[in-house]
């Protein structure tokens, strides 16, 4: 499955997860996104800190 390196920021805005965490800027919350057909969004997780729930996202995919 392919992923994303937002080196610029661009998708991290986009996906509104950016924060601001000691001053650094367009930093990402930690999420994962399912995107079907490069368009549009199944599911989203957001978890802040927390690793995002592993199983759950392949469960999602696979379905």
């Amino acid at each position: 499955m392919p992923l994303l390196s937002d080196w610029n920021g661009d998708a991290t805005r986009a996906f509104d997860v950016a924060f601001e965490p000691v001053g650094m800027r367009d930093v990402a919350i930690r999420s994962a996104f399912l995107i079907r057909d490069g368009a549009t969004i199944e599911a989203a997780w957001l978890l802040g800190g927390d690793m995002p729930d592993l199983d759950a996202v392949l469960e999602a995919a696979r379905a």
